[in-house]
């Protein structure tokens, strides 16, 4: 189950958005928008919009609660480019390039039964640790009291 929201011609430069994508990769939708709130970037503000548009279409599409969203892909890829001139020194032109960014966010829905699983093996290892392997010898590790 999947959701994808794809955001065109977007004025800001693909280097400038994706300068913010490896902090926001790692954090749930829900707790990016708070990071993203508090980062002083004019790429954070567009990518706040863009999460926050992206999570409401998944509610709507979906039928899922907002903390069950997650990440699947998230990338920024180069639009159009506007090509100005300028004049400059002896009479020559140098170009302007006003390039334009393509947003595609595609969130999933964590399944429960997977967390479940999770907890599960956690809470076992955590209750019982037998052994641990280390250096191919075996340790005892006794339970705590």
């Amino acid at each position: 189950m999947e959701s994808t929201t794809y955001l065109r011609n977007i004025r800001i430069s693909p280097k400038k958005l994706r300068f913010i994508l490896p902090e926001v990769k790692k954090l749930a939708p829900q707790v990016a928008l708070d990071f993203l709130n508090y980062t002083p970037k004019k790429g954070a503000k567009i990518l706040y919009k863009a999460i926050k548009s992206a999570i409401y279409n998944a509610k709507s599409h979906l039928k899922v609660d907002e903390n069950m969203l997650q990440f699947h892909l998230l990338s920024v890829e180069q639009g159009q480019t506007l090509k100005r001139f300028r004049s400059a020194g002896r009479g020559s032109v140098r170009s302007i390039k006003k390039r334009f960014s393509h947003i595609r966010i595609v969130l999933k829905a964590k399944k429960i039964e997977e967390k479940k699983l999770e907890d599960k093996k956690q809470i076992k290892k955590t209750l019982n640790p037998k052994y641990e392997t280390r250096n191919t010898k075996q340790i005892r590790i006794s339970k705590p009291k």
